[in-house]
């Protein structure tokens, strides 16, 4: 699914490189648990997995396509046909419905739309109905919503369409240690049943009993040593 190959970045003005990677490899539908303390470089790892940064040197790729060839246009379709990302902050539309939220991909990725089974508002459905939140709470606001809620709309909204790699930043962070194993079981349930690849990363270790592969960005991260 991923492959990493001596990747090398640095925020632009910086005297040093960030990360130093020499190897990953991220294996289809596989769970990855990658952790590491606040500010060792876990959220940049994730954008160039997902394309969203670029290598300064080396291969990130993606099913085979290394996100560095592709121009910008080309790195956000791609990105949309193929990953789904549950933020830190969720990043939820407040003025759209919760069911307008889950639907976004859809409405950038013909793929994503195709995967839904001929109704895209009916598979939004359902993954409400699988992270457990209410249908009367489909058509209010965003912002309307607890933290929780949101959380649950997020991981719904990444999960539509069915995309190959799931990528989920700190989501837990803001969450009660109940709503947080709640939210955990529900994620590795969903991707799961969706046959996604799931990488998650997290400073909080307690969280990584449940996955496949457990990784320590300080370790594999050359620029930290």
């Amino acid at each position: 699914m991923l492959s990493l190959q001596r990747v090398r970045y640095a925020w632009p003005g910086a005297a040093a490189d960030c990360l130093d990677i020499a190897e990953l490899q991220v294996a289809t539908g596989r769970s990855v648990f990658v952790h590491g303390e606040s500010g060792c470089g876990k959220s940049t790892l994730l954008g160039l997995m997902a394309g969203v940064l670029v290598a300064r040197e080396g291969r990130v790729e993606l099913l085979g396509q290394d996100w560095a060839a592709l121009p910008g246009g080309r790195r956000d379709a791609r990105r949309v046909d193929h990953v789904g990302v549950i933020f830190q902050q969720f990043n939820l539309l407040p003025y759209l419905s919760v069911l307008d939220n889950v639907l976004l991909p859809t409405r950038f990725s013909a793929l994503r739309a195709s995967r839904c089974g001929g109704s895209p508002a009916l598979a939004a459905q359902r993954l409400l109905e699988r992270v457990a939140l209410p249908a009367p709470l489909w058509r209010r606001r965003a912002d309307a919503l607890s933290v929780g809620q949101q959380q649950r709309v997020a991981a719904a909204r990444a999960l539509i369409g069915t995309p190959e790699l799931v990528i989920a930043d700190e989501p837990t962070s803001a969450l009660d240690a109940a709503r947080r194993d709640d939210f955990m079981s529900l994620l590795m349930d969903a991707c799961h049943a969706a046959g996604s690849t799931l990488v998650f990363v997290s400073h909080d270790e307690r969280l990584a009993a449940p996955f496949d592969e457990r990784l320590s960005l300080p370790f594999l991260n050359r620029a930290a040593a």
